[in-house]
């Protein structure tokens, strides 16, 4: 069998510390424009959950400054950073933001903004941090095609502890999610064991992007489709991480297995019948459970 043509995928995840609500949009654009820097042909960069949206008590529940920040996807904000994607010519994600939405909800949205400075997608986070987040959850899974590279499917910090996310996403087509973080806690060391898991099962690349010390615990990673670390922050200081993600690895092990050996993606034989899943009143259907391609 021939092996899958390559598919490079140059990244930057930017382990960095919140900035401060409402600060002007140049001092963010520094920021990319720094990171860039450090590997000047990457496609895609990508900062932590709620970047531009700290504060200096980040640990205080802070509603209503959530609540008053918050614009609906085509305010002043979302088109600053159109702008700023536009201007440096690459697909960013600058995190999460506080969205107003068409109801007066208040989203924790996930933006994909294009080299063209096109708002290419968004998510909204299906799985707040309850109780201690105020959002309203989001009701859909989002994935974004990177022209000419591959698909990328949206997930935010809490939405990894639930593995019906990452396996809707990995269903869609996704062949890297990206996971942005702001975590605080402690738990900081189970979301590295879930960033491995979430590949391992569903045969994706996991970039699990936390922000940097002191407000975060750091520790981000990205792993390949069979749990390998391919790098990752030593600690919570700031990093700039960047690889090369050859995307045509997630064809060659499903193809070929997990060291050779696991498909779970080929699990079932033609004619099998359905497996009732009565936890979501629905079932695994063999004959819809093949994962989407990313050219579909």
């Amino acid at each position: 069998m021939e092996k899958p043509v390559q598919r490079i995928l140059p990244l930057i995840a930017a382990q960095a510390a919140p900035r401060l609500i409402g600060e002007p949009i140049e001092a963010f654009a520094a920021e990319v424009a720094a990171a860039v820097a450090i590997q000047p042909h990457s496609k895609l960069v990508v900062f932590p959950e709620l970047h531009l949206f700290g504060d200096s008590n980040p640990d205080l529940q802070r509603t209503e400054v959530l609540q008053d920040s918050a614009e609906p996807l085509d305010g002043p904000r979302v088109k600053e950073l159109r702008q700023l994607a536009a201007d440096l010519g690459i697909w960013l994600v600058p995190g999460s933001v506080c969205e107003r939405g068409p109801e007066g909800q208040l989203f924790n949205t996930q933006l994909v903004l294009s080299p063209e400075g096109e708002l290419a997608g968004y998510y909204r986070k299906v799985f707040p941090w309850r109780p201690f987040e105020p959002y309203d959850p989001g009701d859909r899974f989002t994935t974004v095609d990177l022209e000419g590279i591959g698909r990328v499917g949206l997930n935010i910090c809490y939405d990894a502890w639930f593995p019906e996310v990452t396996r809707q996403l990995a269903w869609m087509g996704a062949e890297v999610i990206l996971n942005v973080v702001k975590t605080t806690t402690p738990d900081r060391k189970q979301e590295l064991v879930l960033a491995k898991a979430n590949a391992i099962v569903n045969q994706v690349f996991m970039v699990s992007v936390n922000c940097a010390g002191p407000t975060g615990k750091g520790l981000s990673l990205i792993v390949d489709p069979e749990g390998n670390t391919i790098a990752a922050a030593d600690d919570d200081a700031p990093t700039v991480i960047a690889v090369e993600l050859d995307l045509s690895a997630v064809e060659h092990v499903r193809t070929h297995g997990t060291e050779n050996l696991n498909r779970p993606w080929s699990q079932f034989r033609p004619g099998e019948p359905p497996i009732e899943l009565p936890v979501y009143q629905g079932r695994i259907d063999p004959t819809t459970w093949t994962p989407r391609s990313s050219n579909s």
